[in-house]
């Protein structure tokens, strides 16, 4: 399913690799890392970014909000940098380290540094926030939300299709929304297919309807999410879908050694851009548009255009989707892809409803 709005958004995260390979990196005094981007832009306006524990080089949200800092500086509309937290601790004295370093703007990627950011926000209300997978906080902090449910939908319809031992699984890195609401799409989308064919294939590691299933408690331990896929495949389920950062690289690790026996769904970014060394594996990507709306929060926010009205990715405006099957193109049936496409209109319009109740709202 070629989707050229992604696709573009999916070239900018395809330039992180080689910036981020030459980006000078310190330490600060709390422990955390700091970057900038390794191409200068003449732009005054400063716009900053604060990781969550998962990493510049989580090839995920992360990576994907740092692409779309630096697409703003390409543009000329930014002068951009970051500072990395290794612990939740650091969310705080990393955020006001950036306030005193006097950004126009501080981006703070994840939900989990939602209460840390909205806490800055009252003590420097002149300072403007844009915040992933957390909502506005008016009257200085934009939130990026994505209803990432839609497109997680389309990946577990299309796991179920793929799948031949009719078993598939996801695993989560923590049981937060931002996660949860991936796996409530792929378990939903299982069951649509389901009833669309009469078939039984089982979602290993999540069910929506009690809220149970398998999480890493970790977005950056590799070992733990092999660990869970090793554990999903000696169940019989050849076909995973990690939600967890850093951590789903394991479970592509795992999938890869198989030898065929386990293929992959990644998320957030194109795993086939992000994660080259696993293309082997990976049937597509559930993706999340952090890069472009980031870009477009720093450069609205440089040309005097902020606003804290939370922005909602969505199947209609590009903000989530699949991304192409690259080497599974060949793979995938046709039917099946004409399939994916009439369910994502359902979506779209309305006669598909999706029930997750992580989906955000506001």
């Amino acid at each position: 399913m070629k989707q050229t709005k992604l696709a573009a958004a999916l070239a900018v995260v395809g330039l992180v690799a080689a910036a981020c390979g030459s980006k000078p990196v310190s330490t600060n005094g709390s422990g955390s890392t700091t970057g900038t981007s390794a191409s200068a832009a003449a732009s005054s306006y400063t716009a900053c970014m604060v990781t969550d524990t998962g990493g510049i080089d989580d090839h995920s949200f992360n990576t994907a909000a740092w692409a779309g800092m630096q697409k703003a500086q390409s543009d000329g509309k930014a002068t951009v940098s970051y500072v990395q937290s290794t612990t939740a601790n650091q969310y705080s004295s990393n955020i006001s380290s950036l306030v005193t370093k006097g950004c126009k703007l501080i981006v703070t990627v994840g939900g989990l540094m939602a209460d840390a950011t909205t806490a800055s926000s009252k003590t420097n209300t002149g300072q403007k926030f844009a915040i992933v997978d957390s909502a506005s906080v008016p009257p200085n902090i934009k939130g990026l939300q994505f209803n990432t449910a839609q497109g997680a939908f389309l990946g577990g319809y299309l796991a179920a299709g793929m799948s031949k031992s009719g078993k598939v699984a996801t695993f989560g890195g923590l049981n937060i929304a931002p996660v949860t609401i991936y796996m409530d799409g792929f378990w939903e989308g299982v069951q649509y297919y389901n009833t669309k064919h009469s078939t039984h294939v089982q979602v290993l590691g999540w069910n929506e309807a009690t809220q149970q299933g398998s999480f890493a408690q970790s977005f950056t331990d590799q070992n733990a999410g092999k660990q869970l896929a090793q554990g999903f495949l000696s169940q019989g389920a050849d076909i995973v879908f990690p939600v967890a950062g850093g951590t789903g690289l394991g479970a592509l690790a795992e999938a890869q050694q198989s030898n065929g026996g386990m293929n992959a769904i990644w998320v957030d970014t194109d795993g086939f851009t992000a994660a080259p060394q696993y293309q082997s594996v990976l049937i597509t990507s559930v993706l999340k548009g952090i890069s472009d709306a980031v870009t477009k929060a720093v450069e609205d926010s440089s040309t005097g255009n902020f606003d804290a009205t939370s922005y909602i990715g969505t199947l209609a405006n590009g903000g989530t989707g699949l991304a192409p099957f690259h080497n599974f193109e060949s793979k995938v049936p046709a039917a099946l892809t004409s399939e994916l496409n009439t369910v994502k209109q359902g979506i779209i319009d309305g006669t598909i409803a999706i029930k997750s109740k992580a989906q955000p709202t506001s």
